[in-house]
């Protein structure tokens, strides 16, 4: 299965909050991420598995 990567902007959609949230997440290190080329980028299935662990 083909890794998904998303933008802020895909990410802010995806979660439905503003790029400013997912500013203030990464800045607090609470969400994973990875810097390609000096932009933030990131993996579907982990933040599907981070979105789980946060509802428990």
């Amino acid at each position: 299965m083909p890794i998904t990567l998303m933008t802020i902007e895909d990410l802010a959609g995806y979660l439905k909050v503003s790029r400013r949230t997912i500013y203030e997440w990464l800045k607090q290190n609470k969400i994973p991420a990875i810097k390609l080329v000096g932009q933030w980028r990131f993996q579907k299935e982990k933040i599907d598995n981070w979105m789980e662990r946060q509802a428990q």
